[in-house]
């Protein structure tokens, strides 16, 4: 073989987690860069001498001889969107569940279900069929996620390792318990517990919502006891949190199957403003090959602690003394965009093959940067328009539009550029998402 492929299972530790970045043992390899030939091949299931988890499955894929599977994806989001592309080169079925017609993945996909994913009925019915059933959001409750595995259906991930993305406050109550480091956090139910906790942690202080919310929403930074009031008077439930004055976000995009496989991105950074991800820089610059480990390390330990059967990305805060558990997601995420056109293998396509029990893909980027930039809806809703001047302009940048009505500050699409040198391909991205966005070419830096 020419290359190493980044596969395996994250290695078994007790007590505390080290801090990342402050040393401890490290996996083979590096942010992006493959293990070397002689320093371990392909693992087996569950490490060396040790099994896979019992209600792992076993290493089999997901079908039969000469059959395709069928893989079901309740939403119709653009994630699913991008995951039936992957499915068609692996020759998969693929189904998704779609609240509407004009959903996005909907308009792509030639077996789409209209339903509702809060129905049990519908989510029965979606299932029948399909060999394996996942998900583009967070949002089917567990009642009828227990139903779907109650009635003998493959659920991926299970609804025991989602209840820790639609539970923020069990996630973070689940974290400590296996001694990850996350910011300091508690629950609160009054204004009374909320200022206690201001007095204690200092100003300001974060409120977040403990279910629902994404891209910024759920959260509330308060500087004062009004900001505190201002947020309960929603009547949504929240729990309090220190503000992390961090000094950049990270995150770390891991696969694990039913085996008991890993597999990891390089460890990326990316720009948020207003609590939207605006751009994506793989790998993240100037990231210490050690601390590059450790959060690698850290990504696929939470996939196997968790139970996590698919992709995990892990969004984390950089301080000078390390890094902190931020945010989780158990799907194809906003920060692996780029692996489509700057990856071996996308993160649909592993999904896919997550999910499918299949050998996952190789993780080795496809140059040296890459750089995703969000197209966010402005005042102009004709995208199409401005095609010509994008493509003409930098023929190399790939651009993917998610078939959405433009909305000021919704996702409508992403470009990438790959290339040699960071700040050339930031600038690129960035050109091309803003003109799609705006029809104005900006200059520079």
């Amino acid at each position: 073989m020419d290359e190493q492929e980044t596969k395996t299972e994250a290695a078994t530790t007790t007590g505390r987690r080290p801090v990342a970045g402050t040393g401890g043992e490290h996996p083979a390899g590096g942010a992006g860069r493959q293990p070397d030939a002689d320093a371990g091949g392909e693992h087996s299931a569950g490490g060396a001498g040790r099994q896979p988890d019992a209600d792992a499955g076993g290493e089999h894929p997901v079908g039969g001889a000469g059959r395709q599977p069928v893989v079901g994806m309740v939403g119709a989001g653009q994630l699913a969107r991008m995951t039936a592309g992957a499915a068609i080169g692996l020759g998969v079925r693929f189904r998704v569940l779609a609240a509407a017609p004009d959903e996005s993945a909907a308009q792509v996909c030639a077996d789409t279900v209209l339903g509702d994913y809060r129905s049990t009925e519908d989510l029965l019915a979606f299932a029948a069929g399909c060999d394996v059933v996942t998900f583009d959001h967070e949002h089917v409750p567990q009642a009828q996620l227990a139903a779907l595995e109650q009635a003998g259906h493959v659920v991926w991930p299970s609804a025991a390792a989602l209840r820790f993305t639609q539970d923020k406050l069990a996630m973070r109550e689940r974290l400590v318990q296996i001694g990850v480091q996350c910011p300091r956090f508690q629950r609160v139910s009054t204004q009374a517990d909320v200022e206690a906790i201001a007095d204690r942690y200092d100003w300001p202080l974060v409120l977040k919502a403990v279910s629902g919310g994404y891209d910024g929403r759920g959260v509330w930074v308060c500087r004062s006891y009004a900001d505190i009031a201002a947020v309960l008077a929603h009547g949504v439930e929240v729990f309090a949190e220190e503000y992390v004055p961090f000094e950049r976000e990270l995150a770390i995009l891991v696969a694990r199957s039913p085996s008991g496989h890993g597999a990891a991105y390089p460890v990326v950074q990316t720009v948020q403003r207003d609590g939207i991800c605006h751009e994506v820089l793989a790998p993240a610059p100037d990231l210490a090959e050690d601390l590059a480990k450790d959060i690698i390390r850290l990504g696929l330990e939470l996939a196997r602690d968790l139970n996590v059967i698919g992709l995990l990305a892990v969004e984390l805060f950089q301080t000078r003394s390390g890094v902190l558990v931020n945010e989780l997601a158990m799907r194809p995420h906003n920060s692996g965009h780029w692996t489509i056109e700057g990856a071996r293998t996308s993160q649909f396509e592993q999904h896919l093959r997550a999910v499918l029990n299949l050998p996952l893909g190789s993780t080795v980027m496809a140059a040296p940067v890459a750089v995703m930039a969000n197209v966010l809806g402005g005042d102009d809703p004709d995208l199409y328009s401005k095609f010509n001047h994008v493509m003409a302009a930098d023929p190399a940048v790939k651009v993917q539009l998610y078939g959405k009505a433009v909305k000021p500050g919704r996702k409508v699409g992403h470009v990438t550029a790959l290339g040699s040198e960071p700040a050339v391909v930031r600038d690129r991205a960035r050109r091309a998402a803003t003109y799609l966005a705006t029809g104005v070419e900006v200059e520079g830096p």
